[in-house]
């Protein structure tokens, strides 16, 4: 019994972690999808230095969070959100509404992505 302990705490700490990532990484795309949304209201009501100042806080936010990102997701997942992230500030800075909210649209689909990667059920399992 007592050889049974050790692998079973170590399962527990796993699925402890598991669960707790996918918490952790649900919270923070929902932010950054809630900081995108606004900053598409202020490019919408052609406040356009507010929304470029709107967007350059969140991928700063963002960028506190890289070591992290590249750690428990997808390289490749969060090296795309992070080219959307400079794509849209092109947009912003030449203020083509059209190309930049799709961009944001793009941006906030992929970080729904990265939630839906680090969510803990069967098919990710598998």
């Amino acid at each position: 019994m007592r050889s049974c302990l050790t692998p079973i705490a170590i399962l527990a700490a796993i699925l402890a972690f598991a669960l707790w990532n996918g918490s952790h990484m649900a919270d923070s795309t929902d932010r950054w999808r809630d900081q995108l949304q606004q900053v598409d209201a202020l490019a919408q009501a052609e406040a356009w230095t507010e929304a470029l100042d709107a967007l350059a806080e969140s991928y700063e936010d963002w960028s506190e969070r890289q070591t992290y990102l590249h750690i428990v997701a997808k390289h490749d997942t969060v090296d795309d959100a992070e080219a959307m992230y400079r794509r849209a500030m092109a947009f912003a800075a030449t203020r083509e509404l059209t190309e930049f909210r799709a961009e944001l649209s793009d941006l906030r689909d992929q970080l729904r992505l990265l939630t839906e990667m680090e969510r803990l059920d069967i098919k990710n399992v598998l």
